[in-house]
């Protein structure tokens, strides 16, 4: 892999309540090259979401990154001062929310909103920033840019007002996009327009994304590398030719089973049995065992580091450990391999 631009080690994110600590994320790694597009894809409650926003440091006022680092340009971020990550919010790195109308104040014009970034970190007055938030309307496919810089929010449709919230997080050229499920609430007709759009300007700007999806077609579409989460942790980390041809986790395997698929005979889809932990009553072994199919005492006893397999990939499983004494058969789409192989 090439060198990262963002490097995620050790990341362990928690909020504390009044029933306890509650570890969100829990030793999360991995790394994003320059301009390439790395997806975190899980179920809901995975610790997708809350990955992104400690990258920000945008969490709740319970919630704190307890360990681990990370590290954008080589640079560790956790440890900053609020003023420092305040330069790089919305400047070095950018972030898309899931949904645009609660994150665009209704009070404030699309211009207004788009401008303020271009105000704080470009130094623009208000009429520059006015002039470049028009051309960055154009940019992301807006009709009539110069009248809709005007509007507010709610004068525009769902697929306008997230090409909206694409361009505020451009307005700086930043070198990492996140994306957090950019299209969770649009019909499959704009969502595609999104994505696409999403990816024309990465190739045309040259910055690195990080995708949150819990959609694996969105995944296959879109990304290089891919680090699919499950209760907290990273279970899986590989190319995407890797994870769609020979998936290890049995998380992973169970994920694309699930999805319908054109390219081959599929009698069935087959679900993945059982229910996400409750964050407040984690199995003492693997999280993923209760829900295993290849389960062993070992799973259920303890739980098992991120190890390299033999093609360079993450796997956090005792299937690929030289402690693993199980017969693991897995199925993928349909035909029955070891687990291992």
């Amino acid at each position: 892999m090439e060198t990262p631009l963002l490097e995620v080690r050790n990341l362990r994110t928690s909020f504390f309540t009044d029933n306890g600590e509650v570890k969100a994320v829990d030793g999360v790694s991995f790394s994003l090259p320059k301009g390439k597009t790395l997806g975190i894809v899980g179920e809901s409650g995975s610790g997708k979401s809350i990955t992104a926003l400690s990258i920000l440091q945008l969490l709740a006022d319970n919630g704190k990154i307890v360990d681990g680092e990370i590290r954008f340009k080589g640079e560790n971020l956790i440890g900053f001062s609020d003023k420092k990550m305040r330069d790089i919010r919305g400047n070095a790195i950018s972030m898309i929310f899931q949904e645009p109308m609660t994150s665009l104040n209704p009070v404030f014009t699309v211009g207004q909103q788009i401008g303020e970034s271009l105000v704080k970190h470009q130094g623009m007055s208000k009429k520059q920033a006015l002039l470049k938030s028009v051309d960055l309307l154009k940019l992301v496919g807006i009709p009539s840019p110069d009248r809709r810089v005007k509007n507010y929010p709610y004068e525009l449709s769902g697929g306008m007002r997230q090409r909206v919230m694409i361009a505020m997080a451009l307005a700086c050229d930043p070198e990492i996009l996140i994306a957090d499920e950019p299209t969770t609430a649009l019909d499959v007709t704009i969502q595609a327009q999104i994505l696409g759009l999403i990816k024309e300007l990465q190739h045309r700007l040259g910055m690195s994304v990080v995708f949150i999806t819990h959609d694996l077609g969105v995944v296959a579409e879109t990304c290089d590398y891919v680090a699919v989460m499950y209760a907290g942790q990273v279970v899986e980390y590989s190319d995407i030719f890797n994870l769609f041809q020979e998936p290890k986790h049995p998380y992973t395997i169970g994920l694309l089973n699930s999805l319908p698929r054109h390219d081959i005979d599929q009698e069935k889809l087959e679900p993945i049995h059982g229910n996400v932990p409750n964050v407040h009553e984690m199995p003492k072994g693997c999280r993923f065992s209760p829900r295993c199919p290849a389960a062993t005492d070992l799973c259920r006893a303890e739980l098992p580091d991120l190890l390299k397999d033999d093609s360079g990939n993450d796997v956090r499983c005792w299937i690929y450990s030289d402690r693993w004494d199980g017969e693991a058969e897995v199925s993928v789409y349909g035909k029955k391999r070891t687990a291992k192989s």
